[in-house]
Parts: C-alpha cells; structure tokens; sequence
C-alpha cells in the first residue's frame, strides 16, 4: 500500500539539508518497527520518495514523504510508531493511504505556500500593504534566476498566486513550485524589496520564513485548483 506521510521539520532541524532528512526518516522506520517495502536487486532500499526539499534554515509545516508498506495497523497506530522515534524538531501531522494511480510527491507539486516575518519580532510588513496591489499589477517582474546553464532573465509573475500581509504583520505569499516554474521565496522577496526602493540587498538573513503547504492543482489548465498534497489521499 502506498502511503504519504506529512511532517512538521522546524527549531534547530531547519538547518539540516535534505539527505540528512531522508536518511534520518531510513532510520526512523526501522526503529518505529513500520513494515515498509524495499527495492528489489543487489542493493534494496526502502521504497521511499520526498516532495520539494526544503531550503536550509527555513522550517515547515507542510513537508511529506511517500512510502510503501507491507502491512500497517492504521494511520494512527504508524503515526504514533514514527514520532516515538523521531527527535524534537521532526513531527509527524498526519498519515494518509494513497490510491493507486497517485502520483508521487514531488511530480505532483504545483505550488507553496510560505510566509516570512522578522526573527527578532520587533518589526513587520505592514509598511508594505500600500505597496502589494501596484507590485502585483505589473505585467511583468523580472528577475535574474540561476539555472543548469548559468543566469537567465525570467519573468515570476505569472507564478506568483497570492501576496499579502497578516494581520500579525507577517507576509505570506502562495507560488508556483511546479519543476517548470519554480518560484524561490529569495526570489519574490527580492523583487518585491527592489520594488519597494530599497537600495541594499533583502535583508534574508533578518527574517524567518516558513513553508506552511505545498499544492497539487486539481482543477483544469483555464482555472487552477490548489489543494494540500495529503488531501489526495484517505484515511485508513
């Protein structure tokens, strides 16, 4: 049965990089006593596959993990097995049961949902609410964005879904994570901060942002229908 599995990855953990997470998980499975299936051949592995990695020093609460086991005794009995072996840092949110004809975690992905506040919670973004409509209405916003072949000029606009600030003055915005047009939240704050007429560099490292969801789109080419990547599957 296939399975996906939505954790929290957040404090301190936030600064470990995605293969330390995945080898983490290997382990914490076998501790948590789940009856996952491995590859066959020379060389078995757990059959295991990871959303969107996450960028170091950002935590999340909406990351998942696809696995297949053998037998279970319920969601809530693996749920339970898997954070009794986790470290503070890492939490399980929730196990769901996948259909078949599911696709994986990370082909899935359409878009993320992030927000990002000052670390030392003396400042805020309501400075910016004035400025959120005109830099939405642009036509275009051009950034510099690192490919395989070096720099390109690519315009993130059309990838950019909602913008806005909370009421705790905390901006949180919703972008395409598609593998197409993956949109870096260091990428839509620096244009915005361009925007603004700040003449030095976004201050990233003054803020703190956090990876709340990450979207399929179930609805059709013509009109977008984001829903969380658990809702997919079914309790059991």
């Amino acid at each position: 049965m296939k399975v996906r599995v939505k954790f929290a990855k957040y404090g301190t953990l936030r600064f470990i990089g995605h293969l330390d997470v995945m080898r983490f998980f290997q382990k914490a499975l076998r501790r948590a006593g789940v009856d996952v299936a491995y590859t066959t051949g020379f060389s078995p592995h757990q059959v295991m596959s990871f959303a969107s990695p996450l960028g170091l020093g950002i935590d999340s609460f909406g990351e998942y993990m696809d696995i297949e086991v053998n037998s279970h005794q319920g969601a809530a009995d693996m749920a339970r097995r898997i954070n009794e072996a986790c470290v503070p840092g890492i939490e399980v949110i929730n196990v769901r049961a996948l259909p078949d004809t599911a696709g994986n975690a990370m082909a899935s992905i359409a878009a993320a949902r992030y927000t990002v506040r000052y670390k030392e919670g003396e400042a805020d973004f309501y400075w910016l609410e004035g400025l959120l409509a005109s830099f939405l209405a642009q036509e275009r916003i051009q950034v510099v964005k690192e490919t395989k072949k070096g720099t390109a000029q690519v315009d993130i606009r059309p990838g950019i879904y909602e913008c806005f600030v909370q009421k705790d003055g905390s901006l949180e915005f919703l972008v395409d994570a598609s593998s197409a047009g993956n949109i870096k939240p260091a990428l839509l704050l620096g244009a915005l901060w361009r925007f603004a007429g700040k003449e030095e560099e976004a201050p990233l490292l003054k803020w703190q942002l956090t990876r709340k969801e990450l979207y399929t789109n179930r609805g059709t080419p013509e009109r977008a229908g984001f829903v969380p990547l658990d809702e997919v599957g079914e309790e059991f």
